[in-house]
């Protein structure tokens, strides 16, 4: 089996551990939400005579969340889903990385290609160990390989190392963006989860004021609560995934111009150095 064709079977394999992971997460965040929702927020302790269908004690903010219904264990669930990913993808960035700091590798590679080391830099490919260090690997193993071909043109070589660059940044790029898309997501569905909940709310509570005689105080109450509740927990979790999206697709960017950058200088090099 070819290197090329053992990373892509590496490659299938850690998605599919990755959708795995993303479908678990969701499923066990909503269950632990609906946990926290009915035992915590609805824990008689937080209500005036012990009942939970009663007024929440005075500045007791827990009963006042539960009182929000049962769009909140949904909204709660968007929150931990969007801490959840938010730390899996500072991990992940962090080892795409690599060792040290990215600008000093890159800094390095420059040099060493410039006096022409290709065995150096594919040394210093193998210490870093991150995402840009795997494409620059692949590049560099691909100019020896070039390097000396009787069969090839230079303009033929050219694009031939091009194209494995292209191949090596196609692989690595998706796991540096994956379940991205979640906090995306996350970002639209909250406010939305939140505007169901205050329409729920608000419906109830003008069913309150609707009643003959004297408006049911605490379902008015009620009502009002669940709206304002909702309409806050969706704005904060909204808030909070564009926040880490922009965070993380910044330092996708920076490191997608770093791989580009370096590529540039491998293929400049290559085209300065090879004759033929």
């Amino acid at each position: 089996m070819s290197k090329k064709q053992q990373k892509n079977d590496g490659q299938s394999l850690m998605g599919t551990l990755q959708s795995v992971f993303a479908t678990s997460t969701i499923l066990i965040s909503l269950i632990i939400a609906y946990v926290i929702f009915r035992y915590v927020m609805g824990s008689p302790y937080n209500f005036e005579g012990g009942n939970p269908a009663g007024h929440p004690l005075p500045g007791n903010y827990l009963g006042m969340m539960y009182k929000g219904g049962y769009v909140v264990p949904i909204l709660i669930t968007n929150v931990l889903v969007c801490i959840i990913f938010s730390i899996e993808r500072a991990i992940t960035l962090r080892r795409a990385r690599g060792k040290g700091r990215i600008n000093v590798f890159v800094k390095k590679l420059q040099n060493l290609l410039l006096a022409n080391q290709i065995n150096e830099a594919i040394a210093e490919c193998d210490r870093q160990k991150g995402s840009l260090a795997n494409v620059m690997k692949a590049g560099l193993e691909r100019y020896k390989e070039l390097e000396n071909d009787p069969n090839l043109e230079k303009d033929q070589k050219i694009i031939a190392l091009q194209q494995t660059f292209e191949e090596a940044t196609a692989l690595e790029l998706p796991m540096l963006s994956k379940n991205l898309v979640i906090l995306s997501t996350i970002a639209s569905v909250a406010v939305l989860f939140g505007l169901l909940g205050t329409v729920i709310g608000m419906i109830r509570a003008f069913g309150a004021l609707a009643q003959a005689g004297a408006p049911d105080a605490l379902a008015l109450a009620t009502g009002i609560s669940e709206a304002l509740i909702n309409t806050a927990f969706g704005i904060g979790g909204s808030t909070l995934a564009i926040i880490m999206y922009n965070f993380f697709s910044t330092k996708i960017d920076k490191m997608t111009f770093k791989i580009d950058e370096s590529g540039f200088s491998l293929v400049q090099t290559f085209n300065a150095n090879v004759k033929r």
